[in-house]
């Protein structure tokens, strides 16, 4: 049923020479019509060379970072429909059939293969309890759409792939694409798939501190960007709390004697108290922004062609014998 529609299956790498090659043979079996790329990020062990022997189309992204990776492959490669998944093995290639047919029958511009079994992820139970923090996070801030943001296995539409900005730098490029679609209000789905355990000689690349605190702090500027009314407003009740204990009390020695012997500390509340003034009146200048900016976002994927690559290339191909057949008319 996918014959007419070309089909990119999209292989992050870094250092994955023990299961690329196996993991490229398996999406050539399961989409036999799709053209596997892997981009390597400078991977060390030969994993580029794996992935060419099993037949994959392999790029070179020298920045290093998740982020980069598909910030490269969303703007190299033009397709009707893309899959990404991770280069490790522990997402099934036979479960891609069923995730394309979900984005088609659906009419959705992501699907994203939510984990069912993520704590057999090699053991580490502190990325599952990552995994179910930040996803309670994402859902208290942001929308209730997605119930596993930090899933590698998604299909997009072309027009999400087009309009995507892709702004981060490493593996929090996933929460990214999550955002984008909930702010857009983009057709999006789920289906729960199975999710393997890493073979023996491959480790996990993702820091559960490290990478936890970029995600933290991806998910504040993303809040800060898409809600920052509700961001400044929190600082503004944090600045207006502060004031507030620092005031009462120079204000109930004022009303019983009618003086004001603490001048600093009352100075000092009536600097907070301004700062939380000025915090939300910024929160609400940029909430107006910050619409206009959705607004432009919108409108850019509403513009995003989605004709079928294959018919893009066919008219171009075409091109050339229409410009022909013109001249020989009007020699004619």
């Amino acid at each position: 049923m996918f014959e007419s529609l070309s089909i990119a299956v999209l292989l992050p790498c870094y250092n994955e020479a023990s299961t690329i090659g196996r993991v490229v043979r398996e999406f050539k079996a399961a989409l036999p019509t799709a053209s596997i790329h892997v981009f390597d990020n400078n991977s060390t062990d030969g994993t580029a060379l794996q992935a060419m022997l099993a037949g994959a189309t392999v790029v070179r992204e020298r920045r290093q970072g998740k982020g980069h990776v598909v910030r490269r492959m969303f703007a190299d490669i033009d397709a009707d429909i893309y899959l990404m998944a991770d280069g490790d093995g522990t997402y099934s290639p036979a479960d891609a059939e069923d995730l394309i047919r979900t984005l088609i029958t659906e009419q959705a511009d992501m699907v994203v293969g939510t984990r069912r079994n993520i704590r057999n992820d090699a053991g580490r139970q502190g990325h599952a309890f990552g995994n179910t923090l930040f996803n309670f996070l994402y859902r208290s801030i942001f929308g209730t759409d997605f119930s596993d943001i930090f899933s590698g296995y998604r299909v997009f539409s072309r027009r999400f792939v087009k309009s995507f900005p892709a702004i981060s730098a490493g593996f929090e490029i996933e929460t990214e694409m999550s955002v984008h679609a909930s702010r857009l209000k983009l057709p999006v789905n789920e289906l729960e798939l199975d999710y393997g355990r890493r073979p023996e000689g491959s480790h996990s690349k993702l820091s559960t501190f490290r990478d936890g605190a970029k995600i933290l702090w991806m998910f504040a500027m993303l809040m800060k960007e898409t809600r920052p009314f509700t961001f400044f407003g929190l600082i503004s009740l944090a600045f207006m709390a502060a004031s507030l204990t620092f005031m009462t009390p120079v204000l109930i020695e004022y009303f019983h004697t009618g003086l004001v012997p603490r001048m600093p500390t009352w100075v000092l509340s009536m600097v907070l108290l301004l700062t939380s003034i000025m915090m939300f009146t910024a929160g609400l200048i940029l909430d107006s922004v910050s619409r206009a900016r959705i607004e432009q976002l919108r409108l850019h994927y509403m513009a995003t062609d989605q004709r079928s690559a294959r018919e893009t290339t066919d008219k171009k191909a075409a091109a050339p014998q229409r410009r022909a057949h013109r001249r020989g008319s009007d020699a004619a």
